[in-house]
């Protein structure tokens, strides 16, 4: 039997890390060079790209093309998921707007009993008052 040891597998472990890594780092370099080389005509005035700017190849063109689809997805995507971001958003703004003003609604109903509690309470207290002096008056004549 062929046993693994710890040594060999966090080498091979590691190796492969630094393979990605390598890999990653040449693709990051492609892409910089590509943008620095090919498509840095975007970048000038369009004045001088008219007059300056070489006729693309037909692979050029391709990796261009290649290039933009790619950033539309991405931006595509990411747009769709801010726009239903902020869908959602204003929904619940107009949600929390809606409940604002029906709880003001709520709480000036309830300061209205609230007085209308008051005044019935005054009233009643002064009828009281009223009564227990009429009887006090009869007892004492």
């Amino acid at each position: 039997m062929n046993a693994i040891r710890p040594e060999k597998m966090e080498a091979t472990e590691t190796e492969t890390v630094d393979s990605n890594l390598a890999a990653v780092t040449e693709v990051e370099a492609g892409i910089r060079d590509f943008v620095r080389n090919d498509i840095a005509y975007l970048r000038r005035p369009a004045s001088s790209a008219t007059t300056d700017a070489p006729p693309l190849d037909s692979s050029a063109e391709a990796t261009v093309t290649n290039v933009n689809s790619l950033i539309q997805r991405v931006a595509g995507t990411s747009l769709a998921e801010i726009e239903n971001l902020i869908s959602e958003l204003e929904s619940l703004r107009d949600l929390l707007h809606a409940e604002g003003q029906r709880v003001q609604r709520e709480i000036s109903g309830y300061a209205q009993l609230s007085q209308a509690a008051m005044k019935s309470t005054r009233m009643i207290s002064d009828n009281v008052a009223q009564w227990k002096r009429a009887a006090d008056g009869l007892r004492n004549s």
